[in-house]
């Protein structure tokens, strides 16, 4: 995770921010059933790009990727995903990247505790008004609290512990 503040939009930027906006399409295609619905893995996607990407290019990986996710497969939803997981996506990223920049593991955990904040808040306040009920709200929000602190954790073992954002630093020098 650079902590140049100068962000260069490269091809590779633009190759990265593509492959994780499409692994975030997949996984918010399809998820595990639970009662009342699926639990989705995409959060595991979001958090994981929020922490190495730049603001920009998380909100493309986590609004528009989320938002392509939903008009593909299940529309209804759409544009609470695109301003819920956006907003997520580049609260963890500025976090991350410019906060505590001694400790970026510590400012990445703050970010993604924020973001899942963020999309539980987010998606129960959207389903009610999307549905109508804010009962269907309520029954959701286990799954949700789970699907957040799922994608938080594992984004922040794939970023620290499977040293990505070593290898992401690595790949984004520019040559």
């Amino acid at each position: 995770m650079s902590q140049s503040t100068k962000i260069q939009y490269t091809t590779r930027w633009i190759c990265v921010t593509a492959l994780f906006m499409a692994l975030n399409v997949v996984m918010s295609s399809f998820g595990i059933p639970v009662p009342g619905g699926h639990l989705y893995l995409n959060d595991v996607i979001i958090c994981t790009a929020a922490i190495l990407l730049d603001p920009l290019a998380a909100f493309m990986v986590g609004g528009v990727g989320a938002f392509l996710g939903d008009l593909f497969f299940y529309p209804t939803p759409m544009f609470v995903s695109l301003v819920t997981h956006g907003l997520q996506a580049v609260v963890i990223s500025l976090i991350a990247h410019y906060t505590l920049k001694k400790r970026p593991v510590l400012a990445s955990g703050i970010g993604v505790a924020l973001g899942a904040v963020i999309m539980v808040v987010g998606y129960s306040l959207g389903r009610a008004f999307i549905y109508s009920t804010p009962e269907y709200a309520v029954l959701k929000l286990p799954y949700q609290i789970l699907q957040a602190a799922v994608g938080a954790v594992a984004g922040m073992l794939i970023c620290w512990k499977l040293k990505l954002a070593q290898q992401m630093d690595r790949l984004m020098v520019r040559r």
